[in-house]
């Protein structure tokens, strides 16, 4: 039997938004670092933190101070950073950051890293919401990734992010090029979406035959308090079943050994890869 030791990372922001983008990003690195080693000593093998995960959700302000909290990949301070941690523990790491190409241009990122330090790539969050309270495009532009499988020395992975998972065709699109495990880093909060958070993933699990691992932050944050970030990490399996999921309001790191085999196994019971009709789609990608 083939296992996967994942790991996820859930945490509250640390400091206040008063503080500039730097000494947040310090703050929340010096939190994760602990919850890191601690990954490596059990054995992680692929490790995932939340959506922009060194800084607050700064996105129901349209305030131009956090443009100075986006990094270059893999040339940035975080991006490097988690490069060391990576090579230490021999563990893969996916890093979501706010990444900056150029002055003027930024993304809602993560970089992958695999478990000898090297840098992998990265994906570009391609669905970015703009509604009240999540002024996403004021801080970031659609990334077009063309849906990137990681190699990694563990598995074939994909990384969607947050909002994404609203969007089937981008699972699919994945799962399709390969990828056995999902990771989908997220910073939602309390409402409509948390009946939704054990819905979309454990669905798009099901209908690709594929391991996902859901990352949501906790807590609240001033000034903004747009709702509680409800928490929740899990992992669900090919079948849809959640098999371990954190609680709904403290840092936490899960860790859950994932059986691999359960992916060929419902991919070639169930054949939906088998049983697509993409010649009769066309009418999806005309529909603008």
């Amino acid at each position: 039997m083939s296992k996967l030791r994942g790991g996820l990372i859930q945490m509250a922001l640390k400091g206040d938004t008063s503080l500039s983008p730097e000494q947040i990003r310090d703050k929340m690195l010096d939190a994760h670092i602990p919850l890191i080693e601690e990954a490596g000593r059990q054995g992680v093998q692929v490790l995932c933190f939340q959506e922009v995960f060194t800084q607050p959700y700064f996105c129901p302000s349209q305030d131009a101070k956090w443009y100075g909290a986006a990094e270059m990949i893999p040339d940035g301070h975080t991006t490097r950073l988690m490069q060391e941690y990576a090579k230490k523990y021999n563990m893969v790491i996916v890093v979501p950051i706010y990444e900056e190409e150029m002055t003027g241009v930024y993304y809602n990122a993560a970089a992958v890293i695999d478990a000898d330090g090297s840098y992998l790539g990265k994906y570009r969050k391609t669905h970015i919401p703009h509604v009240a309270g999540f002024w996403e495009k004021f801080f970031f532009k659609p990334g077009a990734s063309d849906w990137p499988v990681f190699e990694t020395a563990y598995c074939k992975l994909g990384v969607y992010i947050c909002y994404d998972r609203h969007f089937p065709e981008g699972w699919r699109a994945l799962a399709l090029n390969g990828a056995e495990y999902i990771v989908n880093p997220s910073a939602t909060v309390a409402g409509v979406s948390e009946y939704l958070w054990k819905l979309e993933q454990p669905a798009s699990a099901v209908a690709n035959g594929c391991y996902i691992g859901a990352i949501n932050r906790v807590g609240t944050e001033a000034p903004w308090n747009v709702g509680e970030f409800y928490g929740q990490s899990y992992f669900v399996n090919p079948r849809g079943e959640i098999e371990k999921i954190a609680s709904r309001d403290k840092d936490e790191l899960i860790v859950h050994d994932m059986d691999m085999d359960m992916i060929r196994e419902i991919r070639n019971n169930w054949q939906f890869f088998r049983d697509r009709r993409p010649e009769t789609y066309g009418p999806l990608l005309k529909l603008n």
